[in-house]
């Protein structure tokens, strides 16, 4: 019996202290002695650990003995850290088990804070879950803050209500609302879960609405909030991955692939949909690297933990020349997502319907990235546009139109320091002055996306150049064939469109079959009498 007490009161001495690791090792040693208020300690300690299947575990335990010892308030209070915690973890249906639950529990105690907090998942899961409106929730918050004074409840009431107006396109206002809720994190006014939890909310609508500046500000600002948890807390791996993102943005690319794969691969069961985004960006730096089986195994992982790898997938399968397969894909993930979730894959479409000779499609999705940059005010998302109004007018043989949008492109992803996307609208640059007859500006646009791409260990895929009749082939089938009449060999073609080798014989291999020729000689002959008069 003496040992037991040693073993607690060591374990609530090393809790006080921060030294979660110290304090779950004492507690953990007697954790069939534990009061349900030390199994919530111990609980925790697993939570600031990252062991979160045993956190989770150990919460259910302590709900139970709340449940068992007749303290309903205590229970409710475990009732709502469970279902947020299942809620990050993307467990739908024991989130929807926990929700049940929680709001159960509290419809029989009177109003206090905690209603607040469950007001707060409701809104969140009305924004993110279901797709209802949170109007309700947020008034039930504005509400319970205004009535207890609570910081922590002001805060969530303003996390929720800036994640809708964001949805509705109230941009400014959103980001304002989020920007503030994040203050009482810091201030420490909020239980670290529920803090935690802001901060990804903040962070997820930062990346929904390409606004990487606010993202990599704030997370800077939480990685020194989560200092005091100690490293290997689970916000902790989440800020990092978030960093890794942003260096890979920054063209950081052979440090960050593989602390990628590690911090993802950390955080599977404990925060899925970030480990997810994290496999998804691994997936986009081995496809910029022309590694097509790494980057297929990295968007496997991202898809197993409910992440559609989209649009990287169907880029890579563009850039493979299976133009078809990649239209296919990309429209299946269009179809499924809201207006703000399709904004991240309309770019692509652009390229991809290009590809497919679908310019109406392309027309219809510039549009909608065009209208959705000017609603939701996102600087990242006009970028976008530009890019991809660029890409359209090239191939609507419109020169002038195309280079006036692509060097706006161009210059706003060099403010933002994203080196491979300005290599990419360098290449679609390149394919305009090559068009206008201005050999040497193309010359030299082609030099600086091969300089960047090298430094980046690249292999680039340029933008296809479109062509307004070119038979049965592809976009980019043209473009391959267009080089080999010019009498360019397959390391000349992969040379000059950042491709390689393997893809192009893979293409000429491709059109051969489609134009019913057996040589190289026969189909340059078909080029020059028709294709190439087309364009």
């Amino acid at each position: 019996m003496r040992d037991t007490r040693n073993a607690i009161e060591a374990g609530r001495r090393a809790y006080a202290d921060a030294d979660w690791g110290a304090a779950f090792e004492q507690l953990a040693s007697v954790r069939t002695e534990l009061t349900a208020d030390d199994l919530a300690l111990l609980a925790r300690c697993a939570w600031y650990l990252s062991r979160i299947p045993e956190s989770i575990e150990l919460s259910e335990e302590s709900y139970r003995r709340y449940t068992d010892d007749g303290r309903p308030e205590d229970a409710a209070r475990t009732a709502l850290l469970l279902t947020l915690l299942w809620f990050t973890r993307g467990e739908l249906s024991m989130l929807s088990g926990w929700l049940n639950r929680s709001r159960r529990l509290l419809s029989e105690l009177s109003e206090s804070t905690l209603h607040g907090y469950l007001a707060y998942l409701e809104g969140m899961h009305a924004l993110f879950v279901t797709g209802a409106s949170p109007d309700d929730s947020i008034r039930r918050l504005r509400a319970l803050s205004g009535a207890h004074r609570d910081p922590a409840l002001e805060a969530l009431e303003l996390a929720v209500s800036g994640a809708a107006d964001l949805r509705r396109g109230e941009t400014a206002r959103g980001f304002a609302r989020l920007d503030e809720a994040m203050l009482p994190v810091i201030a420490g006014h909020l239980p670290p879960e529920w803090g935690g939890d802001l901060y990804c909310t903040v962070i997820h609508v930062c990346h929904q609405l390409a606004d990487f500046r606010r993202m990599a500000d704030w997370t800077s600002v939480t990685e020194r909030w989560c200092e005091k948890f100690a490293s290997q807390a689970i916000y902790s791996g989440i800020c990092r991955v978030h960093r890794l993102e942003l260096r890979g943005a920054h063209g950081d690319w052979t440090n960050v692939e593989a602390e990628l794969a590690l911090e993802s691969s950390a955080l599977v069961d404990n925060q899925d949909w970030v480990a997810g985004e994290g496999f998804y960006q691994l997936g986009e730096i081995r496809r910029g690297r022309g590694d097509a089986v790494g980057a297929r195994g990295a968007y496997a992982a991202a898809r197993d933990l409910g992440i559609d790898p989209q649009p990287g997938d169907a880029l890579l399968l563009l850039a493979e020349g299976r133009a078809d397969a990649a239209w296919t894909a990309l429209a299946a993930s269009l179809a499924s997502r809201d207006r703000l979730d399709r904004v991240r894959l309309l770019r692509a479409g652009v390229e991809i319907a290009l590809a497919v000779n679908r310019h109406t499609k392309a027309e219809e999705f510039c549009r909608e990235l065009r209208a959705a940059a000017d609603d939701y005010r996102s600087p990242g998302f006009a970028t976008w546009a530009l890019h991809a109004e660029g890409m359209l007018a090239l191939a609507q043989g419109q020169t002038d139109a195309a280079l006036t949008s692509l060097r706006s492109a161009a210059n706003a992803f060099r403010r933002d320091r994203q080196p491979y996307e300005v290599a990419c609208v360098l290449q679609s640059m390149a394919q305009a002055h090559r068009a206008s007859g201005e050999s040497a500006q193309e010359a030299r646009d082609r030099a600086e996306a091969g300089e960047i791409l090298s430094r980046l260990g690249a292999v680039g895929e340029v933008a296809p150049r479109a062509h307004s009749d070119a038979g049965p082939l592809t976009t980019r089938e043209a473009e391959v064939l267009d080089c080999a009449a010019e009498g360019g060999s397959n390391r000349d073609i992969a040379a000059r469109l950042f491709i390689s080798e393997k893809t192009v014989g893979r293409h000429l291999a491709n059109i051969y079959l489609k134009l019913g020729v057996g040589s190289r000689t026969a189909a340059a002959a078909w080029w020059r009498e028709r294709g190439r008069a087309a364009s």
